[in-house]
């Protein structure tokens, strides 16, 4: 006869064996803020792109909100659909 603590015990190692799996399969999300050198930065979940004699910074997506954009160098742009890069304010495709 199984016993009421044998069935609870397995159920509890069942329910953690379960979570641990549900927790490495799912992935955090991997959006960021890029920036250039002229300061043009977006928000992206791409990675920055890579462009021969461009380079870029890559900041957390958090980092914006810790930003000061009125009167400052930089400039934020919208979020823009597809591949590609801000240059001197204007998307460039990929």
């Amino acid at each position: 006869m199984i016993s009421l603590k044998n069935v609870l015990s397995a159920t509890a190692i069942a329910a953690l064996m379960s979570a641990g799996a549900l927790a490495t399969t799912t992935a955090p999300a991997a959006a960021r803020v890029i920036c250039n050198a002229e300061q043009d930065c977006w928000h992206t979940d791409a990675a920055a792109p890579r462009v021969p004699g461009v380079q870029f910074n890559v900041h957390p997506d958090d980092w914006y909100f810790h930003q000061r954009w009125e009167n400052s160098d930089r400039h934020y742009r919208d979020h823009h659909e597809g591949r590609g890069y801000y240059k001197s304010g204007l998307w460039i495709t990929l």
